[in-house]
């Protein structure tokens, strides 16, 4: 069976932003409140979000179940892993924003034009890559071991391999909240049509699920 390219529990607003503008330390969403973006699927019983509220197993808690399902290896982009932009070696302290037990459990494969050695922290090996996407791609695809590859994020690194047609699903979760602002996945996920069969299901708690899949010939 053919490894996949999967985004999975990937939020965005309302209008598609996945995260604000001028991401820092203290901001990782950036003027996006990750408690808004979030909030409406923070306490499923297997979110990675919880506050402590009641635990809820509907549909959201449902797609926070699968969101590690078959999945072998990630990749994400640079500023996913970290808020600040430059060499490593600036803040040669900094190892991500998950402390010493990533949730990934997997190779992770960050996007950067500057070099690193691989981090490691618990079960989790993060290492630090450059070239084109595909090359990108079929190393984590190795690393994966025959299970699929997760497209972590953020939306500029989705973006990125939906432009370079590389992504095989999509699991999108829209949140009512407004952004105005920030780091676009896109205007409106009709605009994937041409490519990917699109089906919409709402949740009680008021988020939208979007499914998007490869259409094929």
């Amino acid at each position: 069976m053919a490894q996949l390219l999967k985004v999975q529990c990937f939020t965005v607003t309302a209008d598609g932003y996945g995260a604000g503008d001028d991401q820092r330390l203290d901001q990782p969403f950036g003027h996006l409140s990750p408690q808004e973006l979030f909030t409406r699927r923070s306490n499923t019983a297997s979110g990675a979000f919880g506050d402590g509220g009641p635990q809820t197993r509907g549909i959201d808690d449902l797609f926070a179940r699968d969101m590690h399902h078959g999945i072998g290896a990630e990749i994400m982009g640079r500023n996913k892993f970290s808020p600040f932009r430059g060499p490593f070696e600036d803040h040669p302290e900094w190892e991500g924003w998950w402390g010493d037990a990533p949730p990934f459990h997997t190779p992770v494969f960050v996007l950067s034009h500057f070099n690193r050695a691989p981090l490691t922290l618990s079960d989790t090996t993060f290492h630090f890559v450059s070239g084109p996407l595909d090359a990108v791609l079929e190393e984590a695809k190795a690393a994966a071991n025959g299970r699929d590859v997760r497209l972590g994020g953020g939306a500029t690194t989705i973006r990125e391999f939906l432009d370079a047609d590389l992504v095989d699903t999509l699991h999108i979760v829209v949140s009512p909240l407004t952004a105005g602002h920030g780091v676009r996945l896109w205007e409106r996920p009709e605009d994937l049509l041409d490519r990917f069969h699109l089906e919409r299901i709402p949740s009680p708690s008021g988020v939208e699920h979007l499914l998007l899949w490869r259409r094929t010939a």
